[in-house]
């Protein structure tokens, strides 16, 4: 089995989280791919789901599934859970959320979170950013970014790699085995580049 280690990826709607994602673990002889969303009566959304499917190798098993907690706690080859999104959208509809009971759907999220974070192997995890739009009007809107996000925060605590994907591209929030002050330092880019270009005056100056 791959070694252990696990990366979330976020990313906004057509963001490239997906693609990225799936390079990630491109290298591997066997992959299990989560799908989450399930079948709807849109040709839209099944032009995309297929999309995916063309996109990704053919020698990778799919599994339609809701239970990721259960695939975590014992996985067979490395994992690529697309997305998280979805799994809470169906978790809300299963627990009755919408109405605003979401003691059904934090016991669910909690689960899922312990899983993760006991995961043994090699896990890539996508879920959507949901911290840079507007505030939703709908009473079932807010209920799915306030979870969503409260959601991701648990998540990206225990993961090893955090990744924001923007047109395609990553923005490391997080690495393995990067120290805390190294964290705050891709804070200050500004700072580190003001320093860099010091004048060789004021170089000299600081080494007498």
């Amino acid at each position: 089995m791959a070694a252990r280690r696990r990366t979330l990826v976020l990313g906004g709607v057509r963001s490239g989280k997906s693609s990225w994602a799936e390079q990630q673990l491109a290298g591997h002889a066997r992959v299990d791919y989560l799908a989450t969303a399930a079948e709807r009566d849109d040709a839209d959304w099944a032009r995309r789901i297929d999309e995916h499917r063309e996109r990704r190798p053919a020698h990778w098993r799919t599994v339609e599934t809701l239970d990721v907690a259960a695939a975590l706690a014992a996985p067979a080859a490395p994992l690529l859970v697309d997305d998280l999104g979805n799994w809470l959208a169906r978790t809300i509809d299963r627990t009755g959320g919408w109405d605003g009971e979401l003691s059904g759907l934090r016991a669910a999220a909690a689960e899922l979170v312990s899983a993760w974070q006991d995961c043994p192997g090699r896990v890539v995890l996508v879920s959507a950013e949901v911290g840079s739009g507007i505030h939703p009007e709908s009473r079932s809107g807010r209920i799915f970014a306030d979870e969503l996000g409260r959601l991701n925060t648990a998540l990206a605590a225990q993961a090893d790699e955090v990744v924001l994907v923007v047109a395609g591209l990553p923005l490391w929030l997080r690495t393995p085995h990067e120290p805390p002050e190294q964290h705050e330092s891709h804070a200050q880019p500004e700072r580190q580049q003001a320093e860099r270009r010091q004048t060789p005056e004021r170089q000299s100056g600081e080494r007498q």
